[in-house]
């Protein structure tokens, strides 16, 4: 909810100011540094949510308020709710299963907003193309999904944090220096 208002009062504004190769890169970084430093933090604690019934109206908020900030570019949403849900004391699974279930209406928000932002003025073929796109897509997620929570069992992010630095570094250089 927190995201929606958001993005759907401030979506121009943010685009403008954040959707530049020097923010996303400086925010690649910032959730880089983010997922080591808590998971560094977070080692060898035990979380007080071990399954999502467990979640209160205090943690949903501030999962939200982490999705919120996904709204930057170069803020992964998956990676900000994740955080967030450790921040608040939940498992890396039940971070991780809460944010698959946040991606749902955080996407089809998202998708809605663009569509009415740019038109619905689709031939049949593109609108077939649209629906074929959507379809590979969600099949392509599902395993990605599996494969990523069989992954969260067993491993922290921290793997993810160096990744998302290197990354930013290089995309930071090649802006910087082009």
């Amino acid at each position: 909810v927190p995201a929606g208002i958001v993005g759907v009062l401030f979506n121009d504004i943010l685009d403008e100011i954040f959707y530049k190769p020097i923010p996303v890169a400086v925010m690649l970084i910032v959730y880089g540094i983010l997922f080591i430093v808590v998971e560094k933090h977070n080692a060898g604690k035990k979380p007080s949510v071990t399954r999502i019934s467990q979640l209160s109206v205090q943690m949903l908020l501030w999962i939200g308020f982490f999705q919120m900030l996904a709204l930057i570019p170069g803020t992964s949403r998956s990676g900000s709710t994740i955080i967030g849900g450790i921040l608040a004391g939940t498992s890396r699974t039940v971070a991780a299963e809460f944010t698959f279930f946040l991606a749902i209406p955080a996407m089809f928000g998202a998708s809605l907003l663009k569509l009415i932002k740019f038109g619905f003025h689709f031939t049949g073929a593109e609108f077939g193309l649209l629906m074929l796109g959507c379809i590979v897509s969600f099949g392509l997620s599902v395993i990605a999904i599996k494969f990523l929570m069989g992954y969260i069992k067993k491993h922290n992010f921290i793997v993810f944090g160096w990744y998302r630095i290197a990354l930013g570094v290089v995309v930071l250089a090649y802006f910087l220096l082009a």
